[in-house]
């Protein structure tokens, strides 16, 4: 019976490099006291308290359950000695070759960076994540030519990563967001999908360009500018207005959770132009415009002081004789005055006339225009829009 108490004794007998889960029974000015099952209790010394940082040690206190490393099983006062970062550093060091062993993703956050790339903290074991390693989107908003310009703004940020080395003997952890990133992506996606709403609005970075729009990417999930929603001025393609890594605010217009697609607008959340250019306008008025397209039925014109506003010149609007393209009458660049023929405001179109410039069938109605500029510039109450041309005097004598 006796020898089968010492061998329990002696199995249950710390060495050197165990963790073990222990009970703070005293805490001291030099040194903590730690209860782990042995006759005697464990010591926490002075200087391996100095490890932890100020915030760690200030959360210690009497009855608290914590894991140690044994430092040394017993000193020459026959302490065990144990320290709480090594353990700290033992259990990290175990949870990375595991990450590694298992390939999981990890979820972290940007704690600072280097001349070479980011920090990203396992624990408290600082993994690098080399900038060859950094995913698509983190690549395309690395600008500058500084680590300060291109990194520091990233700080904080949430950051998913696979560890791909270990190396204790060389205190090296190296970490990918690049190998994360199909993984990461798919169950941010999921996430955004369940939580984006139609009327967000939301702050993303533009990750790719297409003749059909942009991608914005919203912290993890791409979603589509359509060409059509990125300005309310006419563009051909979305490179005329946006560039890989500009930073966008953006509407959610709808969410299809089904086929994963999310739809953006940018124009959505600019002043539109059109309200206010429509609310001016009105049939058989003269503008001046700017052609900036030529097309085969016709020419676009951009009204004056309204960049972002095009009106059409219909091909049978250009001239009085038959003509097969509006190239053998206009050249894009060339500014010209024309007369709206038609404003349609629920479909947001302009038609404008080249041909109908001079037709007396306007010509009251450009007397009028023409009356209320000369009353304007002469500082008199401007003539109403509807007021007739006044009446010849009729002869007689004096």
């Amino acid at each position: 019976m006796g020898d089968l108490l010492q061998q329990s004794e002696s199995a249950d007998q710390p060495k050197r490099g165990d963790i073990r889960k222990g009970v703070i029974a005293r805490i001291t000015a030099n040194e903590v006291l730690v209860s782990i099952g042995t006759k005697s209790e464990g010591v926490i010394p002075a200087k391996e308290l100095e490890k932890l940082d100020a915030a760690a040690r200030g959360q210690l206190h009497e009855g608290q359950e914590i894991t140690v490393y044994v430092i040394n099983p017993e000193d020459h006062a026959g302490n065990v000695l144990l320290s709480l970062a090594r353990a700290q550093e033992e259990t990290d060091w175990h949870q990375v070759e595991q990450l590694m062993a298992s390939q999981t993703v990890y979820a972290g956050r940007v704690d600072g960076f280097n001349k070479g790339g980011l920090i990203v903290k396992v624990g408290n074991l600082r993994g690098f994540v080399p900038a060859s390693q950094f995913s698509l989107s983190r690549r395309h908003r690395s600008e500058g030519e500084t680590p300060e310009q291109k990194w520091s703004k990233m700080v904080g940020e949430p950051i998913y990563v696979k560890v791909i080395e270990v190396d204790r003997s060389r205190n090296r952890l190296i970490l990918s967001e690049r190998a994360a990133a199909k993984e990461a992506r798919e169950s941010q996606k999921e996430r955004l999908l369940n939580e984006l709403h139609e009327g967000e609005e939301h702050t993303g970075n533009v990750i790719s360009l297409a003749s059909f729009g942009a991608f914005v990417d919203l912290g993890g999930a791409d979603g589509l500018v359509h060409l059509s929603e990125i300005s309310w001025k006419r563009i051909n393609h979305p490179s005329e207005v946006l560039k890989v890594g500009q930073k966008v605010r953006v509407r959610v217009l709808g969410v299809d959770r089904e086929r994963k697609r999310i739809s953006l607008s940018m124009k959505a959340l600019a002043q539109d132009p059109w309200a206010e250019v429509l609310g001016a306008l009105h049939e058989g008025q003269l503008v001046t415009a700017t052609v900036t397209k030529l097309a085969k039925f016709g020419a676009f014109a951009r009204l004056e002081g309204h960049d972002e506003v095009e009106g059409l010149i219909h091909i049978t609007e250009l001239s009085e004789k038959r003509i097969e393209h509006p190239r053998e009458v206009l050249q894009e660049g060339q500014t010209l005055t024309l007369r709206v023929v038609k404003v349609d405001p629920q479909a947001r179109r302009i038609g404008l006339s080249l041909k109908r410039v001079q037709s007396a069938d306007y010509a009251d109605m450009d007397w009028e225009a023409a009356m209320r500029d000369m009353s304007t510039e002469e500082g008199e109450a401007p003539l109403p829009a509807e007021a007739p041309p006044p009446a010849e005097a009729s002869g007689g004598e004096a």
